[in-house]
């Protein structure tokens, strides 16, 4: 059962992450009447406490392991809260003070959550070697994207039985039961005897290739950022699908999920470098497809979310497991990295916030509103013309990684 309560943890985590930036836009836009701008400059200030706080995470982490337990159960706890708070939420002149504080607390246990499940790979993985270590991000992996597809399609859901406005309310409620009884159901994981590496240095991270990783982090999660963010917005008043937005966004996902024993099988057999460069230009491919998409294009919309779905699955899996290779083959803590590599995703998230948001306010975007083409061919640029190119250069970078043996 090791494995699959690695797997529950990681769902409850996934539920704070991408699918948070899904619904966080129009959560704030619509029901507590915030401007795109100004949620984009907050999302983005949130990020300069990750800046300070992701790697003292880490530290913390690698500086009290006999603690893993406190502070994985401190995540669930801080989820638990921080959701039905979130969604619960109201319109008045202290909305924007109460989201920025709320975020903080969901955004803090998350982190914690997050370097605790992936610094202490070498822990929760049967042995600390490549093989398994893929085998453990294969169903870490898996809960996240469980996770995200849940939480991406709960709203609509409750919605559709009878909860309150758009769903957000009830919503907040599940997530924040979930993470709770996720708390109780996996805490054997965190009572393994916490496997801890020697002191992380600049020279260190910098002789184990990790740097390099962690500048792939975030140019590889830029485009993944930028569609996630602004999926709704594209989705409904782009190409008039808003009804369908939901079963798109479980199609995605699951492509994603669906996707991760194959590319696992595959980077096993070759290696995670040789994968990413098969499952890259899926993505790219699929980033320029959409661009051409017409209004109304149902089936032309489904396709490209199934692609850049698989595809993403790729990233999710191959990613953090080569940078815990990485780590562990040179015996460095693990969790005070991850701190960093958190900070590096986070990042990617914020930027894409603060520049698409703002950029499509100031051309004359109104989400659900009448847009003009202007307005509309800025979405299109910011959706699926932007994260073309970065997916290009991200592609490119990889390129330049050394070459890798199969895992044994």
């Amino acid at each position: 059962m090791l494995y699959p309560r690695v797997s529950l943890y990681a769902m409850m985590l996934a539920s704070a992450g991408i699918p948070l930036y899904i619904h966080l836009p129009q959560f704030a836009s619509v029901e507590l009447g915030i401007g795109l701008g100004t949620l984009g400059v907050i999302l983005l200030s949130i990020r300069l406490i990750d800046l300070v706080q992701d790697p003292l995470i880490g530290w913390m982490a690698d500086r009290w392991p006999q603690a893993q337990l406190r502070f994985a159960m401190l995540a669930a706890g801080g989820l638990a809260i921080g959701f039905p708070l979130l969604f619960s939420l109201t319109p008045g002149p202290q909305a924007t003070i109460q989201l920025v504080l709320t975020l903080i607390v969901l955004f803090t246990a998350y982190s914690l959550g997050m370097i605790l499940l992936y610094g202490r790979s070498a822990t929760l993985a049967k042995q600390p070697g490549p093989h398994e270590l893929l085998t453990l991000a294969a169903y870490r992996e898996a809960g996240l994207l469980a996770g995200v597809i849940f939480a991406a399609i709960a709203p609509a859901a409750l919605a559709a039985f009878g909860a309150a406005g758009q769903g957000y309310g009830a919503f907040g409620m599940a997530l924040g039961l979930f993470a709770l009884l996720t708390g109780l159901l996996t805490r054997p994981i965190w009572t393994r005897p916490a496997y801890v590496g020697q002191r992380l240095s600049i020279r260190s991270l910098a002789n184990a290739g990790a740097f390099r990783l962690l500048i792939l982090a975030v140019l590889n999660s830029l485009p993944v950022a930028l569609t996630s963010t602004l999926f709704l917005f594209f989705s409904g008043d782009r190409l008039q699908l808003a009804e369908y937005a939901g079963g798109l966004l479980v199609l995605f996902f699951l492509c994603a999920g669906l996707s991760v024993p194959l590319w696992t099988f595959i980077s096993q057999r070759t290696s995670p470098k040789q994968t990413l460069l098969i499952a890259m230009p899926m993505a790219i491919a699929s980033f320029a497809g959409a661009a051409f998409l017409d209004a109304g294009d149902l089936a032309g919309f489904a396709l490209i979310c199934a692609a850049s779905g698989a595809a993403l699955g790729a990233d999710m899996v191959l990613l953090p497991a080569m940078f815990s290779i990485v780590l562990t083959k040179a015996n460095l803590n693990a969790a005070a990295a991850f701190g960093i590599w958190s900070f590096a995703g986070k990042l990617a998230l914020a930027l894409a916030a603060a520049l698409a948001l703002p950029l499509l306010e100031h051309q004359g975007f109104r989400p659900g509103g009448p847009n003009d083409a202007q307005a509309l061919g800025a979405l299109t640029l910011a959706y699926a013309v932007l994260p073309c190119v970065l997916k290009t250069v991200a592609f490119a970078f990889v390129l330049t990684l050394p070459s890798e043996k199969p895992a044994p």
